[in-house]
Protein backbone atom coordinates (compact mmCIF):
# COMPACT_ATOMS: atom_id res chain seq x y z
CA UNK A 1 0.00 0.00 0.00
CA UNK A 2 1.31 3.36 -1.06
CA UNK A 3 1.59 6.51 1.25
CA UNK A 4 -1.68 7.67 -0.60
CA UNK A 5 -3.68 4.75 0.00
CA UNK A 6 -2.52 4.33 3.41
CA UNK A 7 -3.89 7.74 4.64
CA UNK A 8 -6.85 7.32 2.91
CA UNK A 9 -7.62 4.07 4.27
CA UNK A 10 -6.24 5.33 7.91
CA UNK A 11 -9.57 7.03 8.65
CA UNK A 12 -11.27 4.01 8.89
CA UNK A 13 -9.38 1.76 11.30
CA UNK A 14 -6.60 1.95 13.84
CA UNK A 15 -3.65 2.64 12.21
CA UNK A 16 -0.43 4.78 12.42
CA UNK A 17 -1.02 8.72 12.17
CA UNK A 18 -0.71 9.72 8.37
CA UNK A 19 0.78 13.29 9.24
CA UNK A 20 -0.25 15.26 6.59
CA UNK A 21 -3.75 14.38 7.95
CA UNK A 22 -3.49 15.68 11.34
CA UNK A 23 -5.22 18.67 12.53
CA UNK A 24 -3.93 22.32 12.33
CA UNK A 25 -2.86 22.80 16.06
CA UNK A 26 -2.52 26.49 16.86
CA UNK A 27 1.05 27.80 17.79
CA UNK A 28 2.08 28.30 20.90
CA UNK A 29 4.52 30.97 22.03
CA UNK A 30 7.65 29.74 23.32
CA UNK A 31 8.70 30.44 26.61
CA UNK A 32 11.85 28.72 26.07
CA UNK A 33 14.53 29.99 23.17
CA UNK A 34 11.67 32.82 22.21
CA UNK A 35 13.71 34.27 19.48
CA UNK A 36 14.78 30.83 17.97
CA UNK A 37 11.30 28.35 17.79
CA UNK A 38 9.09 26.38 19.27
CA UNK A 39 11.01 23.01 17.84
CA UNK A 40 14.21 23.42 19.89
CA UNK A 41 11.99 22.88 23.02
CA UNK A 42 11.84 19.19 21.76
CA UNK A 43 14.60 16.76 22.73
CA UNK A 44 14.68 14.45 19.61
CA UNK A 45 16.77 11.24 19.19
CA UNK A 46 17.31 9.60 15.21
CA UNK A 47 17.74 5.79 14.20
CA UNK A 48 17.87 4.26 10.89
CA UNK A 49 16.16 0.82 10.45
CA UNK A 50 17.54 -0.68 7.25
CA UNK A 51 15.31 -3.37 5.72
CA UNK A 52 15.88 -2.36 1.86
CA UNK A 53 12.62 -0.78 1.31
CA UNK A 54 11.04 0.57 -2.08
CA UNK A 55 9.63 3.28 -0.35
CA UNK A 56 11.18 4.35 2.81
CA UNK A 57 9.73 6.62 5.39
CA UNK A 58 9.94 8.00 8.69
CA UNK A 59 8.27 7.67 11.68
CA UNK A 60 8.31 9.61 15.15
CA UNK A 61 8.56 7.18 18.29
CA UNK A 62 6.01 9.25 21.24
CA UNK A 63 5.78 7.39 24.45
CA UNK A 64 4.45 8.25 28.27
CA UNK A 65 2.90 11.35 27.71
CA UNK A 66 1.29 11.45 30.66
CA UNK A 67 -2.32 13.72 30.08
CA UNK A 68 -3.44 14.55 33.71
CA UNK A 69 -6.99 16.60 33.13
CA UNK A 70 -9.96 15.86 34.82
CA UNK A 71 -13.76 17.64 34.54
CA UNK A 72 -14.43 19.33 37.64
CA UNK A 73 -17.73 17.04 38.50
CA UNK A 74 -15.74 13.46 38.13
CA UNK A 75 -15.46 12.04 41.35
CA UNK A 76 -12.70 12.82 43.83
CA UNK A 77 -10.24 10.70 43.18
CA UNK A 78 -10.13 11.67 39.70
CA UNK A 79 -9.65 15.49 40.94
CA UNK A 80 -7.07 14.69 43.50
CA UNK A 81 -5.40 12.98 40.83
CA UNK A 82 -5.03 15.41 38.35
CA UNK A 83 -3.85 17.56 40.78
CA UNK A 84 -1.11 15.36 42.02
CA UNK A 85 -0.15 14.03 38.95
CA UNK A 86 0.40 17.46 37.19
CA UNK A 87 2.88 18.41 39.66
CA UNK A 88 4.75 14.94 39.01
CA UNK A 89 4.54 15.29 35.58
CA UNK A 90 5.69 19.13 35.60
CA UNK A 91 2.08 20.76 33.81
CA UNK A 92 3.00 20.83 30.61
CA UNK A 93 2.19 17.60 29.47
CA UNK A 94 -0.19 18.55 26.65
CA UNK A 95 2.10 21.63 25.40
CA UNK A 96 4.75 19.01 24.88
CA UNK A 97 2.07 16.41 22.95
CA UNK A 98 1.23 19.71 20.68
CA UNK A 99 4.97 20.59 19.80
CA UNK A 100 5.42 16.50 18.67
CA UNK A 101 2.58 16.40 17.00
CA UNK A 102 3.13 20.00 15.27
CA UNK A 103 7.18 18.94 14.34
CA UNK A 104 5.81 15.51 12.88
CA UNK A 105 3.65 17.32 10.58
CA UNK A 106 6.45 18.59 9.14
CA UNK A 107 9.17 16.31 9.21
CA UNK A 108 7.85 12.48 9.08
CA UNK A 109 5.18 10.81 7.56
CA UNK A 110 3.73 8.63 10.45
CA UNK A 111 3.51 8.87 14.53
CA UNK A 112 3.40 5.86 16.46
CA UNK A 113 2.84 6.10 20.39
CA UNK A 114 3.82 3.14 22.49
CA UNK A 115 1.41 3.89 25.14
CA UNK A 116 0.82 5.94 28.98
CA UNK A 117 -0.86 8.65 26.81
CA UNK A 118 -3.42 9.36 29.61
CA UNK A 119 -1.92 9.02 32.83
CA UNK A 120 -5.37 7.86 34.71
CA UNK A 121 -8.99 6.93 33.45
CA UNK A 122 -10.92 10.12 32.86
CA UNK A 123 -13.29 11.89 30.88
CA UNK A 124 -11.36 14.54 30.23
CA UNK A 125 -8.63 12.71 29.72
CA UNK A 126 -10.54 10.28 27.03
CA UNK A 127 -11.43 13.13 25.28
CA UNK A 128 -7.91 14.61 24.97
CA UNK A 129 -7.33 11.17 23.48
CA UNK A 130 -9.98 11.77 20.51
CA UNK A 131 -8.68 15.27 20.59
CA UNK A 132 -5.36 14.66 19.19
CA UNK A 133 -5.70 11.27 17.88
CA UNK A 134 -9.06 10.10 17.05
CA UNK A 135 -9.58 7.28 14.93
CA UNK A 136 -6.60 7.53 13.06
CA UNK A 137 -4.08 6.55 16.53
CA UNK A 138 -2.24 3.69 15.99
CA UNK A 139 0.30 2.60 18.75
CA UNK A 140 -0.16 0.33 22.33
CA UNK A 141 -1.72 1.01 25.70
CA UNK A 142 0.17 1.27 28.52
CA UNK A 143 -0.39 0.62 32.07
CA UNK A 144 -1.70 3.77 32.98
CA UNK A 145 -4.41 3.40 30.73
CA UNK A 146 -5.61 0.88 32.64
CA UNK A 147 -5.32 2.71 36.17
CA UNK A 148 -8.94 3.95 37.40
CA UNK A 149 -8.59 3.61 40.98
CA UNK A 150 -6.14 3.62 43.71
CA UNK A 151 -2.91 1.32 42.11
CA UNK A 152 -2.22 -1.94 43.78
CA UNK A 153 0.45 -4.65 43.02
CA UNK A 154 -2.66 -6.97 42.82
CA UNK A 155 -3.68 -5.72 40.31
CA UNK A 156 -1.41 -6.48 37.26
CA UNK A 157 -3.99 -8.96 36.08
CA UNK A 158 -5.82 -9.81 32.79
CA UNK A 159 -9.15 -9.47 35.31
CA UNK A 160 -8.12 -5.87 36.00
CA UNK A 161 -7.84 -5.23 32.85
CA UNK A 162 -10.97 -6.59 31.59
CA UNK A 163 -12.85 -4.44 34.71
CA UNK A 164 -12.37 -1.93 32.03
CA UNK A 165 -11.07 -2.97 28.60
CA UNK A 166 -14.77 -2.29 26.98
CA UNK A 167 -14.54 1.34 27.80
CA UNK A 168 -11.21 1.86 26.57
CA UNK A 169 -11.75 0.23 23.24
CA UNK A 170 -14.20 2.30 22.27
CA UNK A 171 -11.77 5.34 23.01
CA UNK A 172 -8.92 3.81 20.96
CA UNK A 173 -9.83 2.22 18.10
CA UNK A 174 -7.89 -0.50 17.43
CA UNK A 175 -7.45 -3.94 19.10
CA UNK A 176 -6.40 -3.59 22.43
CA UNK A 177 -4.27 -6.69 22.59
CA UNK A 178 -2.49 -6.65 19.30
CA UNK A 179 -3.29 -4.95 16.35
CA UNK A 180 -1.68 -5.26 13.06
CA UNK A 181 -1.33 -2.52 10.29
CA UNK A 182 0.85 -2.62 6.85
CA UNK A 183 2.52 0.65 5.68
CA UNK A 184 4.79 0.21 2.84
CA UNK A 185 5.47 -3.19 3.11
CA UNK A 186 6.00 -3.17 6.66
CA UNK A 187 4.20 -4.54 9.73
CA UNK A 188 3.50 -2.46 12.37
CA UNK A 189 2.47 -5.39 15.13
CA UNK A 190 1.76 -3.61 18.37
CA UNK A 191 0.77 -5.27 21.84
CA UNK A 192 -0.54 -4.78 25.33
CA UNK A 193 2.30 -6.16 27.64
CA UNK A 194 1.45 -3.20 30.56
CA UNK A 195 2.34 -5.75 33.16
CA UNK A 196 5.57 -7.15 31.78
CA UNK A 197 3.46 -10.08 30.40
CA UNK A 198 2.20 -12.01 27.19
CA UNK A 199 -1.06 -14.18 26.85
CA UNK A 200 -1.00 -17.36 24.52
CA UNK A 201 -3.46 -15.97 23.08
CA UNK A 202 -1.12 -12.92 21.71
CA UNK A 203 1.30 -15.16 20.88
CA UNK A 204 -0.95 -17.11 18.71
CA UNK A 205 -1.65 -14.08 17.21
CA UNK A 206 1.56 -12.62 16.56
CA UNK A 207 2.60 -15.83 14.67
CA UNK A 208 -0.17 -15.57 12.57
CA UNK A 209 1.02 -12.22 11.56
CA UNK A 210 4.64 -13.57 10.89
CA UNK A 211 2.93 -15.75 8.34
CA UNK A 212 2.58 -13.02 6.06
CA UNK A 213 6.35 -12.86 5.14
CA UNK A 214 6.98 -9.21 5.96
CA UNK A 215 9.21 -7.62 7.97
CA UNK A 216 7.58 -6.64 11.59
CA UNK A 217 8.20 -3.39 13.43
CA UNK A 218 7.20 -4.34 17.40
CA UNK A 219 5.46 -1.62 18.96
CA UNK A 220 4.57 -1.85 23.40
CA UNK A 221 4.89 0.00 25.99
CA UNK A 222 7.13 -2.34 28.33
CA UNK A 223 10.43 -3.24 26.67
CA UNK A 224 11.66 -6.62 26.34
CA UNK A 225 14.56 -6.47 28.44
CA UNK A 226 18.15 -6.80 27.40
CA UNK A 227 20.81 -6.76 29.74
CA UNK A 228 21.96 -3.27 29.02
CA UNK A 229 18.61 -2.05 28.67
CA UNK A 230 17.94 -3.50 32.23
CA UNK A 231 21.41 -1.76 33.24
CA UNK A 232 20.39 1.17 32.12
CA UNK A 233 16.56 1.31 33.98
CA UNK A 234 18.01 0.18 37.12
CA UNK A 235 20.92 2.85 37.47
CA UNK A 236 17.99 5.36 36.63
CA UNK A 237 15.32 4.26 38.61
CA UNK A 238 16.72 2.03 41.40
CA UNK A 239 20.06 3.79 42.43
CA UNK A 240 21.96 6.64 42.64
CA UNK A 241 25.08 5.75 43.58
CA UNK A 242 28.03 5.59 40.65
CA UNK A 243 28.79 2.55 38.58
CA UNK A 244 31.65 0.53 39.85
CA UNK A 245 31.93 -2.83 37.56
CA UNK A 246 29.65 -3.70 34.77
CA UNK A 247 27.60 -6.31 36.69
CA UNK A 248 23.93 -6.77 35.42
CA UNK A 249 22.02 -5.62 38.35
CA UNK A 250 19.49 -7.80 39.62
CA UNK A 251 16.54 -8.50 38.19
CA UNK A 252 12.84 -6.94 39.68
CA UNK A 253 9.45 -6.08 38.52
CA UNK A 254 8.56 -6.41 35.02
CA UNK A 255 12.08 -7.75 33.84
CA UNK A 256 11.43 -10.58 36.82
CA UNK A 257 7.88 -11.25 34.76
CA UNK A 258 9.87 -11.65 31.93
CA UNK A 259 12.10 -14.15 32.81
CA UNK A 260 9.89 -16.65 35.55
CA UNK A 261 6.23 -16.25 33.54
CA UNK A 262 6.54 -18.95 31.30
CA UNK A 263 4.75 -17.70 28.17
CA UNK A 264 6.51 -14.75 27.72
CA UNK A 265 10.15 -15.98 28.75
CA UNK A 266 9.47 -18.50 25.52
CA UNK A 267 7.65 -15.80 23.49
CA UNK A 268 11.34 -13.76 24.10
CA UNK A 269 13.09 -16.79 22.86
CA UNK A 270 11.22 -17.31 20.07
CA UNK A 271 11.30 -13.81 18.46
CA UNK A 272 14.83 -13.65 19.56
CA UNK A 273 15.27 -16.15 16.86
CA UNK A 274 12.52 -14.49 14.22
CA UNK A 275 14.36 -13.41 11.01
CA UNK A 276 11.81 -11.22 10.44
CA UNK A 277 11.91 -9.15 13.22
CA UNK A 278 13.57 -5.35 12.58
CA UNK A 279 12.67 -3.36 15.41
CA UNK A 280 11.22 -3.01 18.50
CA UNK A 281 9.29 0.38 19.82
CA UNK A 282 8.97 0.61 23.26
CA UNK A 283 8.83 2.58 26.14
CA UNK A 284 7.67 2.98 29.92
CA UNK A 285 11.29 4.03 31.59
CA UNK A 286 11.66 7.14 30.67
CA UNK A 287 14.80 6.73 29.57
CA UNK A 288 16.26 7.18 25.88
CA UNK A 289 18.14 3.65 25.54
CA UNK A 290 18.51 1.27 22.53
CA UNK A 291 20.57 -2.39 22.58
CA UNK A 292 20.41 -5.15 20.21
CA UNK A 293 17.55 -7.35 20.73
CA UNK A 294 18.35 -10.02 18.59
CA UNK A 295 20.84 -10.66 14.97
CA UNK A 296 18.17 -8.56 13.03
CA UNK A 297 16.36 -6.20 15.25
CA UNK A 298 17.33 -3.41 17.54
CA UNK A 299 14.87 -2.43 20.04
CA UNK A 300 14.42 1.15 20.93
CA UNK A 301 13.40 3.07 23.73
CA UNK A 302 12.30 6.82 24.26
CA UNK A 303 11.65 8.81 26.84
CA UNK A 304 9.19 10.08 27.95
CA UNK A 305 7.38 12.82 25.99
CA UNK A 306 5.22 14.43 28.83
CA UNK A 307 9.78 16.10 28.84
CA UNK A 308 8.90 16.92 24.99
CA UNK A 309 11.31 13.84 24.17
CA UNK A 310 10.87 12.04 20.75
CA UNK A 311 12.60 9.93 18.36
CA UNK A 312 12.19 9.69 14.52
CA UNK A 313 12.67 6.64 13.12
CA UNK A 314 13.80 6.18 9.87
CA UNK A 315 13.14 2.89 7.93
CA UNK A 316 14.95 2.57 4.63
Amino acid sequence: MDRRSFIKSAAGAGALIATSSLPALAEDKPEVFPERGRYERLSMSYATVKIGLKKPFSVLHLSDSHLTSTYFGEDEWKLGQSSTRTRTFGGRQEEALRDALAWAKEHVDYIVHTGDLIDYQSEANFDLVGKYFGDKMFGSLGNHEFIHEKWNASYANEKYKDGTRKQLKKVYPFDLELHSQVVNEVNFVTLDDVFGYVTKDQVKQFKKEVKKGLPIVLCMHVPFFTEDIWRATYRFWKTREPMTDGAVPPASGDYTTQQEDKTTREFIAYLKKERLLKCILAGHEHITVEDQFSPTCREYLVAGGFLFHGREVMFV
